[in-house]
């Protein structure tokens, strides 16, 4: 008797590869304290193509049933829990959120203060006393600082504002659906967001700002759909308070929001400056410091810095990104996500710094073939993570040369493929070209 072979349906698949993420994810927030040795990198890359073999499977099936749905949220809520009550793993930004929010509600101002001054330890707690760079103001834009001191008054811990920030997190996820129901796209997309191992380690893990951020360009993205312009300038305004990335999508936003709409962006970008001015002078805090000394996982930036001077590089870096969302924007009509993806890629690949946690931006918007690319550059900066790793062993603070090449090597290629598929499939074949010559 011949056995006929089980074939698994795409639902199952998905369970399967669910489940993997789960051992993988779970396995890492146990080795979260030692973020970059081996170990860690292995399971974490484990979980990245668990991650990228589900994205295939939404990129070749049109719709799946709700409960697949439900069981992947249900399935990333766990590892979520599973990263959010470990303490932040050997990156330690968010001891530096602690402190901006504490200082400012003791009447100082975070962007003239110099964490490691001694008039200054008394302020400092346990948890603020292991901030990073403590020999430098803070960089963090107005609308985080706002950010940190709120939480910070709720209560005053690292572990709030994790927790903060994965309520974010499961808001992105609240719009998104909304989002794509209103764009007729299939919800089972909401998943190529959740199922991001970014997320578990850097919002739920370590607390990174950045979701915040995207967040609020999301309710931005929204909101336009929705035509609520008012809303969508004021989210806008809001995101880019928290870092600066998104102000390269400005042209995006060109006669679909009206010029009071513009106004008003403006207007609320500088209101949420307003507590920290100095003498009549918007601060920037070691913002100038960062642009000039700070470099990590930089290939494109440093090769440019060789000829040109850093803040020629920097201006050249931001007018790429406007460039690239102009041409998106004359492209299609449609409000489309990967117009939002394209351009702030486009700024972070040409970056003097490119830490993990900076890709969060992204997230929200990648659901398509055509951002592929960013979904695989997702998974292949894991191995950067092994530079914190070399740091505990006395090695310097740089990206070896091998993980660049892997890393930078496979959103290339990637787009590449992409690219000759898509060149392919325009020009006719010869078939093609003869067959209406012989009507």
């Amino acid at each position: 008797m011949k056995l006929s072979a089980v074939k698994l349906t795409p639902a199952w698949r998905l369970y399967g590869l669910g489940a993997v993420l789960l051992l993988a994810l779970a396995i890492c927030s146990r080795k979260f304290s030692s973020a970059g040795e081996p170990s860690f990198i292995i399971w974490l890359g484990v979980a990245g193509v668990a991650y990228l073999l589900a994205m295939r499977e939404f990129i070749s099936t049109p719709n799946f049933p709700k409960r697949v749905i439900v069981v992947g949220l249900a399935l990333a809520a766990v590892w979520h829990l599973l990263f959010l009550v470990k303490p932040p793993g050997s990156d330690d930004d968010i001891h530096r959120y602690v402190w901006d929010g504490r200082v400012q509600r003791q009447g100082y101002n975070p962007y003239v203060l110099v964490p490691n001054d001694p008039a200054l330890a008394g302020l400092h707690t346990p948890e603020t006393r292991t901030l990073n760079h403590s020999d430098v103001p803070s960089p963090y834009p107005a609308g985080a600082q706002l950010l940190f001191r709120g939480v910070t008054a709720i209560h005053e811990s690292v572990f709030a504002l994790k927790a903060a920030f994965v309520v974010c997190e499961l808001a992105i996820v609240l719009v998104l659906l909304d989002v794509l129901r209103r764009s007729r796209q299939a919800t089972h997309w909401i998943l190529a967001f959740a199922w991001n191992p970014l997320l578990a380690t850097e919002v739920a893990g370590s607390g990174h700002v950045d979701i915040v951020g995207a967040l609020l360009l999301l309710i931005s993205f929204a909101a336009v759909w929705r035509r609520w312009r008012a809303v969508a300038a004021v989210a806008f305004g809001l995101a880019v308070a928290v870092k600066f990335l998104p102000i390269v999508l400005v042209p995006l936003y060109w006669r679909r929001l009206r010029i009071r709409d513009a106004l008003l962006t403006v207007l609320v970008f500088g209101l949420l400056y307003l507590p920290f001015l100095e003498r009549g002078r918007i601060p920037v805090g070691s913002l100038g410091t960062y642009l000039h000394s700070f470099r990590f996982n930089d290939p494109v930036f440093a090769m440019f810095e060789r000829v040109l001077a850093p803040e020629l590089v920097v201006v050249l870096v931001v007018l790429a990104g406007f460039v690239t969302a102009s041409w998106l924007r004359a492209k299609s009509a449609a409000w489309s996500s990967d117009a939002f993806a394209w351009p702030m890629a486009s700024v972070l690949l040409c970056a003097p710094v490119v830490y993990p946690w900076y890709l969060l931006w992204l997230l929200p918007f990648l659901r398509s073939t055509s951002t592929l690319p960013i979904m695989i550059w997702t998974v292949s900066i894991t191995p950067v993570y092994y530079v914190w790793y070399l740091r505990t062993l006395g090695r310097p603070w740089l990206v070896p040369g091998w993980i660049m090449l892997l890393e930078y090597g496979a959103v290339v290629t990637t787009g590449a493929i992409i690219g000759l598929r898509r060149l392919t499939q325009a020009v006719p074949s010869d078939a093609q070209l003869i067959r209406p010559s012989l009507r």
